[in-house]
């Protein structure tokens, strides 16, 4: 399990302020990053404007980056503080050491967040230049862990394929994000080095998308099984929806990145880019109903509690907003773009109250149980 205490004083002689023991600090953490993070960048992907739109995406970006910045921050102290602990959680614990995905998606959310929404506030320039550095270290990180956590599982952690929960998505769809935001940076790259990129970005999408069809038929075979472990982990459902969201994601930007790298690929790109991100989007709105179906159940019926589980509301239904915006840019049909905009509503409500419930809970010192039981 992977949590946060924040204990308040014995007495008031001891202190005015609450203590922040960090022993408990885990990757699962950044899901409050990449849930604000896409938020941001899902409000610039839209279709449509409304006054104030890439006003609000700035500040919630800012909000990213800053917490972003916070957290690394504070995870650096935990890992030299408390390296049993990080140990435990990477090595010894399989439930923990899943949320290793986190770190690289966040680190690539708010990196393409800076270029697309933060540029006006921080100049093009310094955007390119921390877009850059935030796309090398996430996606390095990501296929770290795309390759350490699975090898982990193999050779490690004592675990059952019959038990398998969506948190099993979070290593292998990491190279996906890393794939579907760096074709950002081609127009900003010296021009013998676009190739590289975008062929690079290419190889990440492939990698990551068979090794999300490895293991998510081994995910649904463990939710029909064995069911969820614990409610807490009833958010979890919505994991699914990331590879299938960022996917299309991913092959609408790759389609743009296509006309001025590869011109000879475009054509091909681009109806693969439709026919995909269709299918991969169609699919994510009827898993989308189960996934809504499964947590009203939890809440109604199961009285859910919070926890960090409750930020897999975000991320996942923030990259089927960007995927749906593509097929818009690339279909000009209406329908994809209104879809867009109503996932979009669903990812405001949902990061609204995920952010509102992480706040309250820091704030009254309660004990964070945030991963899995």
């Amino acid at each position: 399990m992977t949590s946060l205490v924040l204990t308040r004083p014995a007495s008031p002689r001891s202190s005015t302020r609450p203590a922040f023991d960090l022993s408990g600090l885990g990757p699962n953490w950044y899901a409050a990053v990449m849930g604000t993070a896409i938020v941001a960048n899902g409000a610039a992907a839209l279709p449509y404007r409304v006054p104030g739109q890439l006003g609000f995406a700035e500040l919630v970006w800012a909000l990213a980056a800053a917490l972003l910045t916070l957290l690394v921050g504070a995870r650096l102290v935990h890992l030299t503080r408390h390296r049993a602990a990080a140990r435990e959680q990477l090595l010894a614990n399989p439930a923990t050491a899943v949320f290793y995905g986190c770190p690289p998606m966040a680190l690539l959310a708010v990196g393409y967040g800076t270029l697309a929404v933060g540029a006006r506030l921080i100049g093009t320039g310094p955007a390119v230049v921390l877009d850059a550095v935030l796309w090398t270290v996430g996606t390095a990180y990501a296929l770290l862990v795309a390759a350490g956590i699975p090898y982990l599982m193999i050779t490690r952690h004592q675990l059952s394929a019959l038990k398998a929960n969506p948190t099993w998505l979070l290593p292998v769809v990491a190279p996906m994000v890393a794939a579907a935001l760096g074709p950002a940076l081609l127009p900003h790259l010296a021009e013998p080095l676009r190739p590289a990129l975008f062929y690079g970005c290419c190889t990440l999408f492939g990698a990551s998308l068979l090794a999300v069809l490895v293991v998510l038929p081994v995910v649904f075979a463990g939710l029909v099984h064995s069911k969820l472990p614990t409610v807490l982990l009833t958010p979890s459902l919505f994991l699914v929806l990331g590879p299938l969201g960022q996917s299309a994601t991913a092959v609408n930007q790759l389609a743009d990145a296509a006309h001025p790298v590869a011109p000879q690929l475009a054509g091909p790109a681009l109806g693969f880019a439709v026919l995909y991100g269709v299918s991969a989007i169609g699919f994510a709105v009827l898993w989308l109903l189960i996934a809504l179906a499964a947590n009203v159940r939890a809440l109604v019926h199961h009285r859910m509690p919070f926890g960090l589980t409750w930020w897999a509301f975000t991320f996942p239904v923030g990259t089927c907003v960007t995927g749906a915006a593509g097929l818009a840019r690339h279909t000009g049909f209406a329908g994809f773009g209104w879809l867009a905009v109503a996932l979009f509503g669903l990812l405001l409500t949902a990061w609204a109250v995920a952010a509102a419930r992480t706040v309250s809970a820091l704030v009254d010192g309660r004990l964070l149980r945030a991963a899995v039981r």
